[in-house]
């Protein structure tokens, strides 16, 4: 991963308990093409499917066990939940290195895996993806990194691409189409930019242009200046931020309406969550700024039997683990014996997700159901909220 993406990180509706949502995901595979096996085992749905849930526990390090713990508790709460399909879920500790996470990964297919859900970073998904290959056996990564993506190995974080779509085609629709892109000089401002151009063009908008800053407070300050001559210059709709609310994010948001160039000039978007942490929300150059989020209720729901069931809040990206598990448990469901393959787990219709409706694309990114949200008096407003398949608006 880029970095740990909070939240999923939509809409059935928001009174649906989860088990119906897992049987919703379940009946939504009648949609399924009638494609052949292949990239994946073949299995036998009237008995149990080992799965390997690989989390990065064992490194020592607090915030990785608290991550582990987590996820492995949203793997099993998922379980829980299925009906009509038998998952024998066994965890393996990568401790955080790619090194480890091949070799648990090709532990667990030698015991039996038939599917690996997990690891959490994206040096550790490519690993994990070369090391169980030539077994035939696909990988559920954790990461939201697409460009570990592809072959046999998936990604079911939150991804930028798939936001950047969701926001461009809303601020299009909108009449927002003419976009000038900030982002920070790093990898992740990289794709960022990227993911942005792309979504605006496909979305049918213009890039008014790309300003870029060093990743310092030195390098926002000595940036914001020509941000906001080229904002002017470019005769911009809307500025498209990359930066993330532990970054640049509150820096551009203090500076750049004091050089003329604030949420009363120009529309704000963001290409992350700028609800985590709330404080967010309160800051004034953000006002009347849009977001992409998962659908908030059913989030919350999830959140809440979370905490039911084990005392504390889930980390952040916990609902992956949960649906991976659902997705898994949803394909085994339909008892077919591909259901593992490629084929099945690309599957168009999609399954059911913490977050709302989610599928797996054949290049091994995903798509997300997101609602767009805007910030009004320090609160988070949805304005156009997330589709509820993959045939309504928002795709």
């Amino acid at each position: 991963m880029f970095a740990l993406l909070p939240a999923i990180r939509n809409p059935l509706s928001l009174r649906l308990p989860a088990r119906l949502l897992l049987l919703l995901a379940v009946l939504g595979l009648a949609a399924c093409d009638p494609q052949g096996f292949g990239g994946g085992p073949r299995i036998d749905t009237s008995r149990a499917v080992q799965v390997a849930l690989l989390v990065p526990g064992g490194s020592g390090e607090q915030g990785d066990q608290a991550i582990a713990t987590s996820l492995e508790n949203a793997a099993r709460l998922a379980i829980s939940d299925l009906a009509g399909a038998q998952i024998d879920l066994r965890v393996y500790n990568t401790e955080g290195r790619a090194d480890q996470a091949a070799r648990v990964a090709a532990q667990a297919v030698e015991e039996g895996a038939q599917i690996i859900l997990g690891p959490v970073f994206s040096s550790s998904a490519r690993a994990v993806g070369q090391a169980v290959a030539a077994r035939n056996v696909n990988v559920l990564s954790f990461s939201n990194n697409t460009a570990v993506a592809g072959g046999n190995v998936f990604v079911l974080g939150p991804t930028f691409e798939n936001t950047a779509a969701r926001l461009a085609g809303h601020a299009v629709r909108e009449g927002k189409g003419r976009v000038l892109i900030v982002h920070e000089r790093n990898e992740a401002g990289a794709v960022g930019r990227r993911a942005i151009e792309q979504a605006v063009q496909r979305a049918g908008g213009q890039i008014a242009g790309a300003q870029s800053f060093d990743f310092s407070q030195q390098g926002v300050v000595d940036a914001t200046p020509g941000i906001a001559e080229a904002a002017r210059a470019t005769s911009a709709d809307a500025l498209f931020f990359t930066s993330d609310s532990a970054g640049a994010l509150p820096l551009l948001a203090q500076l750049l309406p004091e050089n003329r160039t604030g949420p009363d000039r120009y529309q704000y978007i963001g290409l992350t969550r700028w609800d985590i942490p709330r404080s967010t929300l309160s800051l004034g150059g953000l006002q009347g700024g849009w977001f992409a989020l998962p659908d908030p209720g059913l989030t919350e729901q999830f959140q809440r039997r979370y905490e039911a069931a084990h005392g504390r809040a889930p980390h952040p990206i916990a609902g992956l683990a949960y649906d991976g598990v659902a997705a898994i448990g949803a394909l085994i469901s339909a008892g077919q014996s591909d259901a593992l393959s490629r084929s099945g787990l690309t599957q168009a219709s999609g399954f059911a997700g913490v977050g709302g409706v989610f599928r797996l694309r054949p290049d091994g990114t995903n798509e997300r159901a997101l609602a767009v949200a805007e910030i009004r008096d320090n609160d988070l407003v949805v304005i156009d909220p997330a589709p509820r398949s993959f045939a309504g608006a928002g795709f």
